[in-house]
């Protein structure tokens, strides 16, 4: 697909020296900038959904899975033969 897009000056020389290094079209620098620009702000996004949800405070049935656990952990590990 094509589109215009208007960029400052600066900008379409340095696309265009760095295309020229790297022996690429114009077309496929921007295309690499923008999908490496989508891929960081999904990972933005990822980011604040994840600590969205390890914000909310630990529920009374949290505490106990963890309290089992932690349980479960100490018999299995303290209580082992060693050798």
């Amino acid at each position: 697909m094509k589109i215009a897009i208007s960029i400052p000056d600066n900008v379409f020389r340095e696309v265009k020296r760095i295309a020229e290094e790297q022996k690429k079209s114009r077309s496929e620098i921007f295309v690499e900038a923008v999908a490496a620009y989508l891929e960081k702000i999904e990972s933005l996004r990822m980011l604040e959904a994840l600590n969205r949800a390890y914000s909310d405070e630990e529920t009374a049935e949290d505490k106990d899975t963890r309290a089992a656990d932690l349980h479960l952990y100490k018999e299995t590990v303290f209580k082992r033969d060693p050798w």
